[in-house]
């Protein structure tokens, strides 16, 4: 049932559904530039975000990545609390402090800030920091005061509240490439719960940033980075092909992203816009191999059903997939495969997409930016005039005969409708996430 054609089934009751969360404020920072408006016009005219590395090294053979270049870190944090972090944590703030704008919270009123929780979803955290802070101790310099707390992932999310103002719940979840999908699935469980002191609304960040060397090459070891070279930037943005027949490894990228996903009630409390909501979450463990799925996929396919039965729907009711698509040779064939499994024959009418092929794979962080990018191109956020979308995935040219669904490789697909959309996500530790969200109403 394609978005552009039909208006999806709704789930029961889904207008007043209290287990649902609405989703009221986005925020990016992303290799496609700064900010919400800038991502999505990115995505919507196929600009790309990979370029050549910002460094030399003789130690690996990767040479493009998906680097934030536009971000001024300056911008958000003093010289003296950048000089004490990791990269990652400028981004988040700035996404994170868009998404709260554009969701008109001011945690600035004490009472307003003990309602709003927070949770950052990390897979590397402050792994940048930490081998920094070991070059200096094996250089004979003195390593920093907080090499210890930067370590220690819980602690990035305790610097996003304070720095934030939130007196809520302050947490972290690390489960590798579905860290983010995994932290929007624990607010929406959360917002779900009537124990005292459970926030109304939690910003959900999704933040990582670890483009050096020694994850390169730790990557390269892992035979899941294309080893292409590249000469110039041209090239470098081509590099990065998911579902295409010649890809050959992802491309690392970067980049933070951020919702403000809130009770219901509390968003009709303040008058807020409802710019899409999120009503399913499903999660599970192959149990099989610490870096590749099991092949039969079976759990992956179970993380979907479990998010189908969690939003109430029916696999024919989802119109749009926001598919992991890293560009591996086995796990784009692999995800493929769970899909035909997962909604059967109407697994060909999905319109479907990866945007890792402008971006890269920004490893932790990568639900929060498929999320972020379905809903905010389904609600048009960078032109009102040019109406929704559904991202395209770049990069592919020529098909692959394991890999034949559809993918919008030929560009972005026009919305007329509201869509029932599944954000998918495998991860390292045999891990799988997936959450369902209705876009474009």
């Amino acid at each position: 049932m394609p978005p552009t054609d039909a208006t999806p089934t709704p789930a029961p009751e889904s207008s007043a559904d209290p287990r649902r969360g609405v989703i009221t404020g986005l925020g990016a920072v992303s290799p496609l530039g700064v900010g919400i408006p800038s991502f999505v016009r990115g995505l919507r005219t196929g600009a790309a975000g990979t370029r050549l590395l910002p460094f030399h090294s003789s130690l690996v053979k990767s040479s493009a990545a998906g680097v934030c270049h536009d971000f001024d870190p300056a911008s958000v944090l003093s010289a003296a609390d950048l000089k004490r972090l990791p990269r990652l944590v400028p981004m988040a703030l700035a996404a994170a402090r868009e998404a709260l704008a554009l969701a008109g919270l001011n945690p600035a009123d004490v009472n307003t800030s003990r309602r709003i929780g927070l949770i950052l979803g990390t897979g590397g955290g402050g792994i940048d920091f930490t081998l920094a802070q070991s070059d200096r101790h094996h250089a004979g310099e003195p390593i920093s005061l907080w090499t210890i707390t930067n370590a220690t992932h819980g602690n990035l999310a305790g610097e996003l509240s304070i720095l934030l103002g939130l007196r809520g719940p302050s947490l972290c979840v690390s489960t590798g490439c579905a860290s983010s999908s995994d932290a929007a699935g624990l607010a929406l469980d959360q917002l779900r719960s009537s124990r005292p002191g459970t926030p109304d609304a939690w910003v959900v960040v999704g933040a990582d940033a670890h483009v050096i060397e020694q994850t390169l090459h730790s990557m390269e070891l892992l035979r899941v980075i294309s080893p292409r070279p590249c000469a110039t930037d041209a090239e470098a943005a081509r590099a990065a092909r998911p579902f295409d027949l010649d890809r050959d490894g992802f491309i690392l990228g970067e980049g933070a992203w951020a919702i403000v996903l809130e009770r219901p009630t509390f968003a009709r409390e303040r008058g807020a816009r409802a710019l899409a909501s999120l009503h399913g979450y499903g999660a599970t463990c192959d149990a099989f191999h610490r870096v590749r799925p099991d092949p039969d996929m079976t759990e992956s396919v179970r993380a979907i059903d479990l998010a189908l039965r969690d939003a109430q729907l029916r696999p024919a009711d989802v119109s749009l997939v926001h598919y992991h698509g890293t560009g591996t040779r086995l796990n784009d064939e692999l995800e493929t495969r769970a899909m035909k499994a997962a909604f059967g024959p109407h697994a060909s009418r999905l319109i479907g997409h990866s945007i890792k092929g402008q971006i890269g794979h920004p490893q932790g962080a990568s639900g929060l930016a498929a999320l972020v990018a379905t809903c905010a191109c389904a609600a048009g956020l960078d032109s009102a005039a040019s109406g929704g979308f559904s991202p395209p995935t770049a990069n592919l040219l020529t098909p692959d005969p394991a890999c034949d669904l559809n993918y919008s490789a030929l560009g972005p697909v026009p919305m007329h409708a509201p869509a029932w959309a599944l954000i998918n996500c495998l991860a390292f530790g045999a891990k799988n996430s997936a959450l369902l969200a209705y876009v474009g109403g």
